[in-house]
């Protein structure tokens, strides 16, 4: 995960991190010469758009505080990149890796099978508002939300509305980051937080926020059930997570 703030962003002062893996994963075994030739180029084009976000280059909309939703859109309509906006910054992720599909596969199964009431289902690529903050947005790997959330015609849900929201971590990841992205879900009042960590073969879950941050923490291991609060049922088995190599 790239994180860069307005000033990074201006002066160039952030490295372009996942250029070169993004443009590898995005090229496959050719089936044609032609095909191969032509996804290469495309890989290539969006890795130097990557670079030249992070390198202070970019030719889009200058980053300033109330218009980093906007920002954070064209970039990713550039470059492929997922991108966040938490406490004023632009967060890039490259796509994600297969294991860390392959845990939020294994977990929206078992979201989807018996742990949620009538009424809320599980989303992907659904991102949460700061109501408070004009820029500020997450986009959770999982969130759980009412079913009406298929009928709003809003990109962000209200973090009020959401059950439970899922973040998997990237192999990159820094702890800092990651306290960081807990913090604002705390302060948006996400009532459930489970953080799953291919890395280390753990998940916590963080319940209970109350004045910017989450009152109870539960950690554990791969191997370990997690026990989900009201209004959700039941516990999330993990000893099938994938582990990153």
């Amino acid at each position: 995960m790239v994180t860069v703030t307005v000033r990074d962003v201006e002066a160039g002062q952030e490295a372009a991190q996942y250029g070169g893996s993004r443009a590898e994963r995005d090229v496959g075994p050719p089936t044609e010469p032609a095909r191969a030739a032509e996804d290469a180029g495309e890989a290539e084009e969006r890795r130097q758009r990557a670079m030249s976000v992070s390198s202070g280059t970019w030719n889009g909309p200058r980053p300033r505080p109330g218009n980093l939703r906007e920002v954070a859109e064209k970039i990713e309509e550039a470059t492929g990149l997922r991108v966040q906006v938490l406490g004023g910054k632009l967060v890039m992720s490259p796509t994600p890796r297969g294991k860390h599909a392959g845990v939020v596969r294994r977990l929206r199964r078992q979201l989807e099978g018996a742990s949620l009431p009538d009424g809320l289902d599980v989303y992907e690529v659904s991102s949460i508002g700061l109501p408070a903050d004009p820029d500020d947005y997450v986009t959770p790997d999982l969130v759980v939300l009412p079913e009406e959330w298929e009928e709003d015609e809003n990109w962000l849900a209200d973090p009020e509305d959401a059950a439970l929201a899922v973040e998997v971590i990237s192999p990159s990841e820094k702890s800092r980051d990651i306290r960081d992205k807990a913090d604002w879900y705390a302060v948006a009042r996400v009532p459930v937080l489970l953080v799953i960590d291919p890395r280390k073969a753990t998940r916590t879950l963080h319940t209970r926020p109350d004045d910017g941050a989450y009152q109870d923490v539960l950690p554990g291991k791969f191997g370990e059930p997690v026990p989900l609060p009201e209004p959700l049922h039941g516990d999330v088995a993990t000893g099938d997570f994938p582990v990153y190599g």
